[in-house]
């Protein structure tokens, strides 16, 4: 008979609730180097505890993620408040719900559809980079840095013209709505949303933005463009079914905050990463160098930047921009022999597997070579998963790559870069962000 999973040790009273507020990043990890592969970890006082399963091998994530996907649902604490805040879009919706809406929008997800995006992609770096060529001051916040580019990309790609009133309030409005979410998810004690008049204030002028800029476009015959809300409006599946406004908004919130959230994480500790292992970025910019000849990259070009991709994926290891994905299991399972009760909480961890000494020798070192693909096949297919697994895998996942990449060439095409700050904070929200300044010095080539 399978037993209940070990906790690492905490207080009597509180459990670990205490160290996940100061650093949950760390106590993930030190539980599972504490107590192995599955982890109950309790948080709060009796009556008022939350407890969470935490399952860390490439095996467990691939039962959670792919094989029992079935049993393991998006009904976490963790989805009732995106929901709330952000809609019932392809991120969060189940069910008969979410393979209608898969079916809908996954035609505007192909490889070949979101290739069409690249000059779009790249012209927002080149404007960012002329920027910093203006500047007097050559040290550069790529955290702040990267944000300000995917916010504007994405914000591009879905609205056209409107894309300065968008970053302007997106910039403003959503650290405040993400910041609630990941305080309520955790928190024992759930208080009125309505409390919150930051929150209030940011959800309201978000959602009124999107509703105006999709209402002005239907008004005025713009709901025609290429942009994505404009294929999002009039995308129909071969029964004509098709998103009606108030699903449209939900998927353009979703498509907002996983667009620019999660590849501004990767770009920036990507840049951090290269700005601190000089050898790596000369060699990623010989590459650039001798694969483009001085041209501006395309979409094609991203299959001939493999040095530059292997240093996106290995910054996404270490830095993974979702380090945790909650599920919530529906019957009673077992996983690496350990009991996991139904209606429990269970979440993968990028953040700890893309660290598991058995698939990651000396896991901590920064090393692009690790995924060569020999590499690749000597590892588990769930042991690198920063784009989640399985039938619920991120959509945008190509989008992703191929804006990341073509901002690093376009960097290093035009910029040496050189590391300030080596340590840097950080903090597990909705996604995994920086909480203190990622500074480089940059200089032109």
């Amino acid at each position: 008979m399978a037993t209940p999973a070990p906790s690492p040790t905490g207080s009597r009273l509180f459990g670990s609730l205490f160290e996940l507020r100061r650093d949950s990043l760390g106590v993930l990890l030190s539980g599972m180097r504490e107590c192995g592969d599955v982890v109950r970890f309790v948080a709060g006082p009796p009556g008022l505890r939350l407890t969470l399963h935490g399952v860390f091998s490439a095996e467990g994530a691939q039962r959670v993620l792919a094989t029992d996907a079935a049993n393991f649902r998006k009904d976490s604490k963790t989805y009732v408040e995106v929901r709330a805040s952000f809609g019932d879009g392809l991120f969060t919706s189940q069910d008969d719900v979410y393979r209608r809406q898969r079916r809908l929008i996954q035609p505007l997800f192909t490889r070949r559809r979101v290739d069409q995006y690249a000059d779009a992609m790249r012209e927002e770096v080149t404007t960012l980079l002329r920027r910093w060529r203006d500047r007097t001051d050559r040290v550069v916040d790529l955290r702040d840095e990267s944000t300000r580019l995917t916010l504007r990309v994405v914000a591009r790609i879905l609205f056209g013209a409107d894309v300065e009133e968008a970053v302007g309030t997106m910039r403003h409005s959503f650290p405040i709505i993400s910041g609630s979410v990941a305080r309520r998810t955790v928190s024992p004690i759930t208080l009125p949303r309505s409390w919150d008049r930051r929150y209030v204030t940011a959800h309201r002028r978000v959602h009124e933005l999107c509703d105006r800029i999709i209402a002005e476009r239907a008004a005025d015959g713009r709901d025609e463009g290429d942009d994505l809300l404009g294929l999002l409006a009039r995308v129909r599946d071969e029964t004509g079914d098709r998103l009606a406004a108030s699903e449209v908004r939900d998927q353009v919130l979703i498509f907002l905050l996983a667009g620019h959230e999660t590849t501004a994480t990767a770009l920036t500790f990507a840049l951090h990463l290269m700005a601190h292992h000089r050898d790596v970025q000369a060699r990623a910019r010989d590459e650039v160098d001798r694969v483009l000849g001085g041209r501006p990259p395309g979409a094609a070009d991203l299959d001939r930047l493999t040095y530059t991709t292997w240093v996106l994926k290995e910054a996404m290891r270490l830095y993974p921009p979702v380090p945790s994905i909650v599920r919530r299991a529906v019957d009673e399972t077992e996983i690496g022999g350990y009991r996991i009760p139904a209606g429990s909480d269970v979440f993968v961890s990028p953040w700890v597997t893309h660290r598991h000494p058995a698939y990651w020798p000396d896991p901590e070192r920064f090393d692009p070579e690790r995924f060569r693909p020999e590499e690749e096949a000597g590892r588990p297919r769930y042991a690198w998963f920063p784009f989640g697994r399985g039938p619920r895998a991120c959509i945008g996942e190509h989008f992703s790559m191929l804006e990341a990449v073509q901002a690093l060439a376009v960097v290093l095409q035009e910029f040496e870069l050189e590391g300030v700050d080596s340590d840097v904070s950080l903090d597990q929200g909705m996604t995994l962000h920086a909480t203190s300044p990622v500074r480089c010095r940059l200089s032109p080539r």
